[in-house]
């Protein structure tokens, strides 16, 4: 982190997905439709994937799956609204968690558990909530509303924050985005494109090789 100190009890993402300045949203009609995309995704290179909640059966089969990508990928769960939600994705053993909106409680819930958290905003006052409870960063959402000049707009008042935009991000988007100094891209149906509905693997895997190449190049030091 750099600008402001880190707030007491802040987790940091971890060094694999902030390595890697990307993370898959992941969506399915259930969670056995997961594996054969996850394989074909961290075969790809994607080193971090965000599991949601909108995806029924996900806490059930996260274990399983963090036992076969586990070594290849952090596994995030998204779409956290709720304590409960937050201690059941913990219990399953989420390497991160992601919500969709501003709840300094369960930031700071998930800050004492000692799990790296992703809350969700849009307004200045929104995000900057976030961060002072304890935030690894702020989910700018929907960022397809605003643009990657927003973040040059937000590092006036606020130049320690760190900020992932999701939300209509595709592959310019995220250049554009980590050009401005975006922590990292979170990225959903413009790289899944039509993967969970019998969509061509190898297209996916083509998809997601150019989003990596671009999170590995663009707006480094």
């Amino acid at each position: 982190m750099t600008g402001e100190q880190i707030a007491v009890g802040r987790r940091p993402l971890s060094a694999r997905t902030a390595e890697a300045r990307l993370i898959v949203v992941v969506r399915a009609e259930n969670a056995d439709a997961y594996d054969r995309v996850l394989e074909t995704l961290v075969d790809a290179g994607i080193r971090s994937l965000e599991l949601t909640l909108t995806t029924p059966g996900t806490i059930e089969r996260l274990p399983a799956l963090r036992s076969t990508f586990g070594d290849d990928a952090d596994l995030g769960v998204g779409t956290v609204t709720s304590a409960a939600e937050l201690d059941a994705a913990i219990d399953a053993g989420a390497d991160y968690l992601v919500t969709p909106i501003t709840d300094a409680a369960l930031v700071q819930r998930s800050a004492g558990a000692g799990v790296p958290i992703v809350p969700g905003g849009l307004t200045p006052t929104e995000l900057f909530a976030s961060w002072r409870a304890g935030a690894s960063a702020v989910k700018i959402f929907p960022a397809g509303q605003v643009g990657a000049s927003y973040l040059k707009d937000l590092r006036g008042p606020f130049p320690g924050i760190e900020v992932i935009p999701s939300g209509g991000v595709d592959l310019e988007g995220a250049a554009d985005w980590l050009a401005a100094g975006a922590a990292a891209v979170s990225v959903g149906g413009p790289l899944l494109g039509d993967a969970f509905r019998g969509g061509d693997l190898r297209a996916l895997r083509d998809r997601a090789a150019r989003f990596v190449e671009v999170c590995a190049n663009v707006g480094r030091a």
